[in-house]
């Protein structure tokens, strides 16, 4: 694989990750930060904006996972970095939406 390839696998990783809680919270009918909310990524956006915000980053998560060309004969490396890049976003969320509640 070249280091494009790579480069697609983490951000697929992190698309990915990034959709779970918007879907979550947009189909338990909850308000949840997105960056449409005002201010972007604090203030909370209805529910039905945060199943389209999650929709959207499936698809480009699926696309930049499709386009990274993850084989099984090309080994483990594609599987480590896809899993380093949902990690890190997951890492950086539960630090952001920490704060949701204190402001």
């Amino acid at each position: 694989m070249e280091w494009y390839n790579y480069l697609a696998a983490f951000f697929s990783g992190a698309f990915l990750a990034n959709s779970v809680p918007h879907f979550i919270k947009g189909v338990a009918g909850d308000k949840f930060p997105t960056p449409f909310a005002k201010p972007p990524g604090k203030g909370l956006s209805p529910a039905y904006i945060n199943v389209l915000w999650a929709g959207l980053n499936i698809i480009i998560g699926y696309l930049l996972l499709v386009h990274s060309k993850m084989q099984p004969e090309n080994g483990c490396i594609g599987k480590v970095v896809f899993f380093v890049g949902a990690m890190v976003m997951a890492l950086m969320l539960s630090k952001g939406f920490t704060q949701k509640h204190k402001e």
